[in-house]
């Protein structure tokens, strides 16, 4: 069953049976087989095919769905009881908020490799939600996510506290001012993260907090790219201190003086449940709490 499973996977995400039988090391037809001998288990058919390409029916997308998961859970079987007997090794697959990814991850991952360089990580970068919903579907074995976040199906483990600024670019008038109102900045320009990122849920609790309503927004999708355009003085945002570091010491990024920040939020590592952790990423985990507390 798990063989069939891995080739429908394959061919589902392929939407090509040549193209599938191809990354298998299968042929066209031993590929078709395997398909119609799952198609006869599940009792329905799982394509709909066309000359060029096949897409999943309504059954299809349910057995998708389920297959993902049930390999998934094969693979970390295999990977715990190897690890009762070896050193940890293999893949690890890591999933991280954009602001830990960027300006903390790196850090940890070349201790890792230092330590530990059996351990093979794979790294996964989006926001808070889509790394949630990366966990639940069994993409990656550990995330570590900004902001609040909760789930029945999820192990969750506060690591650390980060600060959140109101910052401003040398390019924009306020950057100079000494302390700023909050009437004062709910009249500028901001370019907050895309719905979904812990920033932008930060972001959103702030002007609660100083019960403010900007009417001015931009959305970007990267906090590199929001740097750039504070940088270029096309207006302010609400950023980890962590992720304006560097421009802070060059003086190209000011945090600005507003009553009411900064503001705490958290960092979390996020899970399935801990008897289903492998060697491996107790590890990693380790590695994080560790140098965060350093």
């Amino acid at each position: 069953m798990d063989q069939l499973l891995s080739v429908f996977i394959s061919v589902a995400d392929k939407r090509n049976f040549s193209r599938a039988a191809e990354g298998l090391h299968l042929t066209q037809p031993a590929v078709s087989q395997q398909i119609q001998l799952l198609e006869k288990y599940i009792g329905a058919k799982l394509f709909l095919r066309t000359n060029k390409s096949v897409k999943l029916t309504k059954a299809g997308e349910i057995v998708y769905l389920h297959a993902k998961e049930i390999t998934g859970l094969y693979k970390r079987m295999s990977v715990l009881v190897n690890e009762l007997y070896n050193e940890p090794t293999g893949l690890l697959k890591i999933g991280a908020s954009y602001t830990f990814g960027e300006y903390v991850l790196p850090h940890i991952l070349a201790k890792l490799r230092n330590l530990f360089p059996n351990i093979v990580p794979s790294v996964q970068i989006g926001n808070t939600r889509d790394i949630a919903k990366a966990i639940i579907s069994h993409e990656i074995d550990v995330g570590i996510v900004e902001g609040d976040i909760s789930h029945s199906n999820m192990y969750i483990k506060t690591v650390s506290t980060d600060q959140m600024y109101i910052v401003a670019g040398g390019k924009y008038p306020i950057y100079y001012n000494k302390e700023v109102t909050p009437s004062q900045v709910e009249q500028e320009n901001w370019i907050v993260r895309e719905e979904g990122s812990g920033t932008r849920d930060a972001t959103d609790k702030l002007f609660q907090s100083l019960q403010i309503r900007p009417t001015k927004l931009m959305e970007f999708g990267s906090t590199q790219l929001i740097k750039e355009a504070v940088e270029a003085g096309l207006g302010i945002s609400y950023l980890s201190e962590l992720s304006v570091k560097k421009e802070r010491l060059l003086g190209t990024i000011q945090l600005l003086n507003v009553n009411g920040t900064p503001i705490k939020r958290n960092f979390s590592v996020i899970t399935e449940s801990p008897e289903l952790h492998t060697k491996s990423m107790n590890l990693f985990i380790e590695l994080i709490e560790n140098y965060l507390k350093n």
